[in-house]
């Protein structure tokens, strides 16, 4: 996940793009994962956990980005996928130890407001999301240079947006890293608005839209 663009209020809304190699594995949302119950979200297939986990029966969802900074010992790293399971039942950065981890960024957002969780590798920092609209990229919050926060902010719906947040880059050892998902939620009342967009085919021009309202209740 490289690119969270949430917009606070009610409902709060949430736009989260996964860029990755896109010869990585990984599988559409679902409940992949019994020791976290009711958590949706997709699942990476080499390490297994998730760069965004949603809790319907909470309204709550936790967004992961990379994080730049010291990386963790070789010899005793974990993924960082499987901090958003994690975040989402808790609420709130997970009580781990982060030294294991690479350096990331956490977001957790539910229908009352977000806050971010930033690790790079030597300290943490909580940080309250703002009111109204914020985007998180690699860098951080307010990071980003392609200043999408207005754009988003004067819109009603993201939907036609989506490709704004995206990237498509040829690298020099023939492989691609791309934007290979979109997820878009809408968190408040009494009912978790999902709507994901596999983009792996998609060349950039037009949003191939995938509605699926997940109800609080399952």
């Amino acid at each position: 996940m490289c690119t969270v663009i949430v917009r606070t209020g009610e409902p709060l809304t949430l736009l989260g793009i996964r860029d990755e190699f896109a010869d990585r594995p990984w599988e559409g949302p679902g409940e992949h994962w019994p020791d976290y119950p009711g958590v949706v979200g997709g699942r990476d297939l080499k390490a297994g956990g998730t760069w965004l986990a949603v809790l319907p029966s909470a309204g709550r969802v936790a967004a992961l980005l990379n994080g730049r900074g010291e990386a963790a010992d070789e010899r005793t790293k974990i993924s960082r996928g499987d901090l958003p399971l994690r975040a989402v039942l808790a609420g709130a950065l997970p009580e781990v130890d982060l030294t294991r981890y690479d350096p990331f960024h956490l977001l957790v957002a539910d229908g009352a407001g977000a806050r971010l969780w930033s690790w790079d590798g030597r300290r943490p920092i909580e940080t309250v999301v703002p009111e109204g609209t914020s985007v998180i990229v690699n860098g951080g919050l307010g990071a980003d240079s392609r200043n999408l926060a207005p754009v988003f902010a004067a819109a009603p719906d993201w939907h036609d947006l989506v490709g704004m947040a995206t990237v498509c880059h040829e690298l020099p050892d023939g492989r691609r890293h791309a934007s290979l998902s979109a997820t878009l939620l809408t968190l408040g009342g009494d009912r978790v608005g999902y709507d994901f967009s596999d983009l792996t085919s998609w060349n950039a021009v037009a949003v191939p839209r995938v509605d699926r309202g997940v109800s609080r209740d399952g």
